[in-house]
């Protein structure tokens, strides 16, 4: 029975996806943009020379970039500045980064054959590293937690360590990316780093293995309440760690959804968890270069939410988390607790180029179902709750536990 079940849920979450998928490739093909299969882990091995890589990207932004002015520019300029210059595919990328920072977006960005791998790899939710996540906290890299079962536990890194060097390169004021760069590597090679974990410097040498990165969490909190964290929307089981945490938590009254620090990930993975809670309706509209406008609506599913419901924020909940916390907003199927969210209202597009190399690439902007724009303005909370650094040192989490207070006056008034 219980393998019926598990394959009902996975065959739901397949058909979803196909569905928005096919949605999504509509309004591609409706506003004059290509439709490429979005597919986010497609990798082009097509071998061009380095000239030619600039141009196919050239062409490509010009196809299918949001803004068609090019940001009010004379976009054939760059073709003709770099025609026959391009002699490295290393040339290609500082031409193709400079091009693309003349549309002052701050979310196109092209990818190298090794950037593009890690982001796919980050889609398929496993990585070569030692089970750590990471904040940059008043300029220190500080460990926010350690994974179960993974070589950071084994070598007893603690939440609150300080990170003060990897590999001998003192890493003060690095950027997070560059810091996480440097603690991957090949499986079964070591790291070592040096922590501050209170006034003690000490030395861990840490071996590398691969990560199978769970980007759902859940437990149950005050008896009636489940609590369930997104950490992100990018990895391609992110639907189905979330139906697992529903559940465990079945037997609550009440739910947290913890979308703190979220920064976004794949579209669709936002649209199948906000459907679970509204089952009919817009969820998101799509705006592409031309105006033309496609709303997304929800899909008849057997399951469904119905509990009383806290949405957790902040200023880093973003993307495909404000799609998420947006919609639930609209719709009053939450109320949002924490501080008001990132404001990226605008979809990229995952494309293959040739040479193994990617593109992510603004194409449209997106509306929440009442038709508001929070590109850049964010999405304030119903009630704001600041969280400070004392409060990460105190292990007090004061969100948390207004979203609880919060909940708990719901479960008790009905």
């Amino acid at each position: 029975m219980l393998n019926i079940r598990m394959r009902k849920k996975q065959l739901l979450i397949f058909i979803f996806l196909v569905a928005v998928l096919f949605a999504l490739n509509k309004f591609l093909m409706n506003s004059n943009n290509v439709a490429i299969d979005e597919m986010p882990d497609m990798v082009n091995k097509s071998h061009v020379s380095s000239q030619r890589l600039f141009d196919n990207t050239w062409d490509t932004i010009q196809d299918n970039y949001f803004d068609a002015s090019m940001n009010h520019q004379n976009w054939h300029r760059w073709k003709e500045h770099y025609r026959g210059k391009i002699k490295t595919d290393e040339d290609a990328k500082v031409a193709i980064d400079t091009m693309l920072a003349s549309l002052d977006d701050p979310y196109s960005k092209y990818m190298s054959k090794k950037e593009y791998s890690e982001q796919n790899t980050s889609i398929s939710s496993k990585i070569t590293g030692i089970g750590v996540n990471i904040s940059s906290i008043s300029g220190k890299i500080h460990i926010i937690n350690v994974m179960e079962g993974t070589p950071a536990q084994f070598s007893n890194l603690l939440p609150n360590d300080i990170i003060l060097s990897i590999d001998g390169k003192d890493i003060s004021g690095m950027q997070l990316a560059d810091v996480a760069n440097l603690v991957r590597g090949p499986e079964n090679t070591f790291v070592q780093l040096v922590i501050l974990r209170n006034k003690d410097k000490l030395v861990k040498n840490v071996m590398r293995k691969e990560i199978k990165i769970k980007t759902v969490k859940s437990n149950i909190v005050d008896k009636n309440i489940g609590y369930i964290q997104i950490a992100s929307f990018i990895g391609s089981t992110t639907p189905n760690e979330f139906m697992d945490a529903l559940e465990k938590t079945k037997n609550t009254k009440g739910l947290i959804i913890d979308l703190r620090g979220n920064t976004g990930g794949l579209l669709p993975n936002a649209i199948f968890v906000a459907n679970l809670f509204i089952p009919e309706g817009n969820i998101v509209s799509i705006v592409g270069r031309n105006g033309y406008k496609y709303d997304i609506f929800a899909q008849d599913t057997e399951y469904g939410i119905n509990k009383p419901t806290v949405v957790l924020v902040d200023s880093s909940s973003a993307s495909a988390s404000e799609i998420l916390s947006g919609a639930l907003k609209d719709y009053k199927k939450a109320t949002l607790v924490g501080t008001k969210t990132y404001g990226k209202g605008m979809v990229q597009k995952i494309i293959p180029m040739p040479n193994e190399t990617g593109l992510n690439l603004t194409i449209a902007k997106y509306l929440t179902p009442k038709g508001t724009d929070i590109n850049k303005k964010g999405i304030n909370p119903d009630i704001k709750v600041t969280f400070t650094v004392n409060d990460i040192k105190n292990h007090n989490d004061a969100q948390l536990q207004v979203a609880k207070n919060v909940l708990s006056k719901m479960l008790s008034q009905k």
